[in-house]
């Protein structure tokens, strides 16, 4: 059973994040509106805790733009988390996900690479699979060990990280100790039996037009099973060991479970873990005792996979 605080938190997201959501499908310019209800909550989980530091990067050359979220007692960790956020490909930051990024290194006793990757409608894909690509090279030639590497995401972020290492193998580079992936959006045509079972339960992610319509403006007339982007529709043969995280009521539950058992049956170090009664990507929310729960989790995982101490 979910928790007292939970509850709060998922009255509070559908008044502030679906309801508006809703209210906006049959307005111009969804993904922008999307833009600014989502980024309305960025002073919310902005604020960096005691323990960590922040340094802005901006890599004009390499074209790779940021922030690295440093823990006080490792700031030189030899672990490396590169995070990409959610906001279903319009919308975003790396400030507005510091409530993760910061217990990422806390909890991994890892630094954090939080990547500022280019949003669509006005870059659609492939950039921020570029981007992506191109943090995560600049990050080797950094001297970063990929053995030290995980690379993590949530929600369209998860689906990018999925992108990325799909990328990075058919690319042929070395491949990252790990993956986690929160509730990953792999599956932009939406053809999970919880997008409509969960379309109610769900209090941020707005199925029956909304995710079609953000998808659309990710893809800027592309295939939406191109597996470059819908990682579930790729051959995922040789990837590292994954974690995936994902509510039980949410619209992209079987996103989590298809994509845990197809990566499974090609051989790929997978497991699944879903909570019941949570929002998508409560992560964010720390005094969430899920949120705890899930960051043991993950922790846990980081120490299984990461090549040092």
């Amino acid at each position: 059973m979910a928790s007292f605080q939970a509850g709060m938190v998922r009255a509070l997201l559908r008044n502030t994040v679906k309801n508006p959501m809703v209210r906006s499908l049959k307005k111009p310019n969804l993904p922008r509106r999307y833009r600014k209800i989502i980024g309305g909550g960025t002073a919310l989980f902005a604020r960096l805790p005691h323990g960590v530091s922040r340094v802005p990067v901006e890599e004009r050359v390499a074209g790779v733009f940021g922030e690295w979220i440093l823990p006080y007692a490792q700031p030189f960790s030899p672990r490396v988390v590169l995070y990409l956020h959610g906001g279903g490909y319009v919308a975003g930051s790396p400030r507005m996900y510091r409530s993760v990024t910061t217990t990422f290194a806390l909890r991994c006793n890892a630094r954090v690479f939080a990547l500022d990757y280019r949003l669509a409608p006005e870059h659609p894909f492939p950039a921020a699979l570029d981007d992506a690509v191109a943090a995560y090279r600049w990050l080797l030639g950094q001297g970063i060990a990929p053995s030290n590497m995980l690379v993590a995401g949530d929600s369209a972020g998860g689906g990018l990280t999925l992108s990325t290492l799909l990328a990075l193998r058919d690319g042929g580079s070395p491949l990252p100790a790990g993956a986690v992936m929160i509730a990953p959006w792999v599956d932009l045509l939406a053809t999970g039996e919880s997008v409509r079972t969960n379309a109610h339960s769900d209090d941020v992610v707005v199925p029956d037009g909304g995710e079609n319509l953000l998808a659309h403006a990710y893809m800027g007339g592309g295939a939406l099973d191109d597996p470059r982007a819908s990682g579930l529709y790729a051959n995922l043969e040789g990837l590292p060991p994954i974690l995936i995280q994902a509510s039980a009521i949410e619209v992209l539950r079987d996103d989590s479970i298809r994509l845990d058992a197809k990566a499974r049956a090609a051989g790929v170090d997978s497991k699944l873990r879903l909570w019941d009664g949570l929002p998508h990507v409560w992560h964010l929310f720390k005094m969430l005792p899920e949120t705890r729960e899930a960051f043991d989790d993950i922790a846990a995982f980081a120490n299984r996979v990461f090549h040092s101490e």
